[in-house]
């Protein structure tokens, strides 16, 4: 399947079709790799070559998964650590060759994957002129926000600094990028604003996570999660079922039976934020939920007043820097379905 991913869906059509798929233009490739990816140097080994590029991109939540080539051997390294990307590179066909912390490099073949955060460290690699990629880019805050959601940590510079290679043909990841692009041949729209991307996103990035961690040397179990007080635990619970209600914090501190400042420190010890801001983040995934199975006619206001939303421009602009796109823009999504 990773070999066909993000070429045709489940009727034989193409996936994003109304993207240019193959270019021999730099101006052109350089365009679309500065939208899927983030602004980088790219050379190409032969002077004055032109690429013979393949370029097809899908959503998956907040997640970018591309299957790409340049067609011509290159080199790339300047990438734009202000983008705040991470890149994991998975190889098809041909080969790449990966700067690492070590004294050698390291290459990637038919069915390995590479991750690298280009917003803790530079990179540079090497493609050779049969290289065919599977990419995916995820921004780091994702990462960053689903560790401290699901493992009540943040991992420090030693994880996000390591440059790793890992999968392989057979492993749990490959499989896991196979299921990702089964579903994307499914539901390639589905997979951008509705849960099952947004379920996607969390398998995807709980895995590289774990993955990533393991050849850090890094530890994410046994550590503040699991030290997490019973209060800490049954305010989220709270949180998450009564998200709707937009109760006080004060409320949720009565709910489980301390005190607001106690709360407040808890959640700052052992979760790195606030009660707030974990309500709010749980306020935002019910209203884009709610929006994405929002029925026929129902307005972006509708839903939001819903929430207790009055004012729509701060909702507006918290949800556009939370998942990328405006709300309008989810619910379009879900009337097209």
């Amino acid at each position: 399947m990773l070999q066909q991913a993000l070429l045709h869906d489940t009727q034989g059509r193409p996936i994003g079709r109304e993207q240019r798929t193959h270019s021999a233009d730099w101006d052109e490739v350089r365009d679309f790799c500065n939208r899927v990816y983030m602004p980088f140097r790219v050379i190409p080994v032969i002077p004055r070559s032109l690429p013979d590029a393949v370029m097809h991109s899908a959503e998956v939540g907040r997640i970018t998964v591309t299957r790409f080539s340049y067609g011509v051997p290159v080199r790339l390294d300047r990438f734009d650590p202000g983008a705040g990307k991470i890149l994991v590179l998975t190889t098809l066909a041909g080969r790449l060759r990966h700067a690492t912390d070590g004294p050698e490099d390291v290459y990637t073949t038919a069915g390995d994957s590479f991750v690298v955060d280009c917003s803790r460290v530079e990179h540079r690699l090497e493609g050779d002129p049969d290289h065919l990629q599977l990419n995916l880019t995820v921004p780091h805050e994702l990462l960053e926000e689903t560790s401290r959601r699901w493992l009540g940590v943040v991992p420090d510079d030693r994880l996000w600094r390591c440059r790793w290679k890992f999968g392989g043909t057979g492993s749990a990841w490959a499989a896991l990028l196979h299921y990702m692009a089964r579903s994307i041949a499914e539901a390639p729209d589905r997979v951008r604003t509705d849960r099952i991307g947004a379920h996607l996103e969390e398998m995807i990035c709980c895995h590289l996570l774990r993955s990533w961690a393991e050849g850090a040397g890094v530890r994410l179990d046994g550590g503040c999660a699991g030290a997490a007080p019973r209060y800490v635990r049954a305010a989220e619970a709270f949180m998450r079922t009564h998200a709707v209600e937009a109760p006080t914090i004060g409320e949720v501190a009565e709910a489980v039976g301390v005190s607001a400042r106690t709360l407040s420190g808890g959640f700052r010890r052992f979760r790195d934020m606030t009660p707030r801001d974990f309500l709010r983040e749980q306020r935002l995934l019910g209203v884009r939920d709610a929006l994405a199975r929002a029925a026929p006619r129902e307005t972006v206001a509708a839903v939001a007043s819903r929430w207790g939303y009055v004012n729509f421009g701060i909702f507006a602009d918290a949800y556009r820097r939370r998942f990328g796109e405006r709300p309008s823009d989810t619910l379009t999504a879900t009337a097209k379905r």
